[in-house]
């Protein structure tokens, strides 16, 4: 009984308290005993005296850490533990990034219970897939380029906008345009 305890155990690592909440009481009532973390240091502490069997994670940390070096540090404790990243900021690099870290899946936001379920069971490649024809317009990829610095900074919204030759401002402004919520 332990060990099926320990398989529908779920780990939330959430800064957002309502959002870490609601996702919360939604597993639980699909029967997951719900862990919850509000950064990379609260998590570590509870690997200590947990092992969950699956973990949400989101990008955009507070504080100085990313969801990816969550996800690093998650999938060093459990090899098996199916991972996945939820983002408000979602690019092509960071979903590479995430799935090489160990994630299983890399959900935008906004995403429910029912995504987030269904990713954990699509933990395995998919060769059936449609490879789309559409090319990549330039506002895609200039939003690609600027979240891969963005990640490659830890967020740091400064940094970001001197590495790319651009105002602080300007930036902000953009990041705000394209922000899924």
């Amino acid at each position: 009984m332990e060990e099926a305890d320990e398989q529908r155990q779920l780990l939330i690592v959430e800064d957002d308290e309502a959002f870490a909440r609601t996702l919360s009481r939604s597993f639980e009532r699909r029967g997951y005993t719900v862990l919850h973390a509000a950064s990379l240091e609260d998590a570590q502490k509870l690997l200590q005296a947990h092992s969950p069997g699956y973990a949400v994670v989101d990008l955009k940390l507070n504080g100085d850490a990313s969801g990816l070096a969550c996800v690093q540090a998650l999938h060093e404790h459990d090899e098996d533990m199916l991972i996945v990243v939820l983002t408000g900021f979602a690019s092509i690099g960071t979903a590479v990034e995430a799935i090489k870290l160990g994630a299983c899946h890399y959900l935008a936001k906004p995403s429910n219970t029912d995504d987030i379920e269904a990713a954990f069971g699509r933990a395995e490649g998919d060769v059936e897939v449609e490879v789309s024809n559409r090319s990549s317009s330039i506002k895609t990829l200039e939003w690609e380029r600027i979240h891969q610095t963005l990640a490659e900074t830890g967020f740091n919204i400064s940094e970001t906008a001197r590495r790319l030759g651009m105002h602080r401002r300007t930036l902000a402004r953009k990041l705000g345009k394209q922000q899924v919520k």
